[in-house]
């Protein structure tokens, strides 16, 4: 490895490749970007365990391993992760103990006290931000909080935790961590006006937007005839897929009562979750819905081509506080969305810009109906989308553009160490 340009970065998060999970994807790219820009980084995250929710072959035997790299280092703690993906409890306290061995591993990510340039801290997991400013007072460097949803805001309004104690808990967790970071980093307006809202005025500028990337390269518009198509048996005719979490956060109700009013279609839930036994519960029965778990990132573009129309979904009041970033990946595959989702947030915003998708309220069953019909029955239509939504996340969303932002802004906090 050539000298590095500057101190070293540590990055924590919750996972990293190989893992599948769609943050890792995200933060794998950001990491090599900044390598490409002479950064020297540090990682640690967790043992890849994503898919099945339990630690993948070959990578058990230890609560931390490191992984020598020419730019830096991999080191991987034990996510304790549990069977039950609605045991909430048990998730939290997995959460914690892994966030208290990624500290202890970022305490000697590029040495023990040696001082490095910035701390780049994800969330979710929320614990993850105390622990990187603590890394960060170790390395006497500054924090940076990448935040991908506002947590307790979303699990609070997906119903997903209710707990009194533990929400007064998350939030004042929250808060701290906004105001010992140097920089927080959200995904929209909307996210950056909800954090900003927490912070003191003489604070609230150090909430920066930068978007997750989508990969234009290796995602790219392909035939709608797949061997994923053929895997699940859908046929020739329009499919409507969701790609992504099954979670509490999803009005899977609305794509139920589509696939009975609209039998000609076939809808497809590629994903998994903690709300993925109720769904199963009620589709069973539905002829014309497919349920497959996670793909392999390999097979990523061939999953989205296989889909004429693409849903999107979040229940009411989280438009604001999540943003779900697969819409990108979607549009580079140059597809359209039906999304069910807050009007006046950041999905229903990029779909006007580009005019490549239909937007209703969460709650509207017939406009969701309808707006997959109408697309459905309009093939010139759905492609026009596809390709105008293909140009616009090339122009705006690419791994460089994203990478270049971070590298700016660890330049900016450095500056302050």
């Amino acid at each position: 490895m050539t000298a590095a340009r500057g101190r070293p970065v540590v990055v924590l998060c919750p996972h990293f490749a190989p893992d599948t999970a769609p943050t890792g994807v995200v933060m794998t790219r950001i990491v090599h970007e900044l390598v490409q820009r002479g950064r020297e980084v540090h990682v640690v995250t967790s043992l890849p365990w994503y898919r099945d929710h339990r630690i993948e072959p070959g990578w058990s035997g230890g609560l931390m391993r490191t992984e020598r790299m020419p730019w830096g280092a991999v080191h991987r703690v034990h996510p304790f992760p549990g069977g039950d993906r609605t045991n909430l409890p048990r998730r939290a306290l997995g959460f914690l103990a892994f966030s208290l061995l990624a500290l202890v591993a970022g305490m000697r990510a590029a040495g023990w006290w040696r001082r490095c340039d910035a701390v780049i801290a994800m969330s979710p997991p929320l614990t993850l931000g105390l622990t990187g400013w603590l890394v960060a007072r170790a390395h006497r460097a500054q924090l940076v909080f990448n935040v991908q949803d506002i947590f307790p805001d979303a699990a609070e309004r997906s119903g997903a935790v209710t707990g009194r104690r533990v929400l007064t808990l998350a939030r004042w967790l929250e808060r701290l961590t906004y105001r010992r970071s140097s920089a927080v980093t959200v995904l929209s307006s909307d996210l950056a006006d909800n954090v900003a809202a927490k912070l003191p005025a003489a604070l609230r500028h150090r909430v920066r937007v930068i978007p997750n990337f989508v990969d234009t390269l290796a995602i790219t518009p392909g035939e709608r005839m797949t061997p994923y198509r053929r895997e699940l048996g859908l046929g020739e005719g329009p499919v409507a897929m969701y790609a992504g979490n099954v979670g509490f956060s999803q009005p899977f109700d609305l794509v139920v009562e589509a696939a009975r009013r609209l039998p000609e279609v076939m809808f497809v839930i590629n994903g998994d979750g903690a709300a993925a036994a109720d769904l199963d519960a009620a589709i069973a029965g539905l002829p014309n819905v497919r349920r497959s778990g996670y793909q392999p990132v390999e097979r990523l573009a061939e999953v989205l081509a296989s889909a004429d129309l693409h849903l999107v979904l979040l229940k009411s009041g989280l438009g604001a506080v999540s943003v779900p970033s697969k819409t990108y990946s979607v549009l580079a595959a140059s597809r359209p969305v039906v999304a069910a989702i807050d009007p006046d947030t950041e999905v229903p915003r990029l779909l006007a810009r580009a005019q490549a998708g239909l937007v209703v309220a969460p709650d509207d069953v017939d406009g969701f109906v309808a707006a997959i019909g109408t697309l459905v029955a309009d093939e010139p239509r759905r492609r026009a989308m596809g390709q105008r939504g293909r140009a616009l996340v090339v122009a705006e969303a690419s791994p460089g553009a994203v990478g270049a932002a971070y590298d700016d802004l660890i330049a900016q906090v450095a500056r302050r160490s």
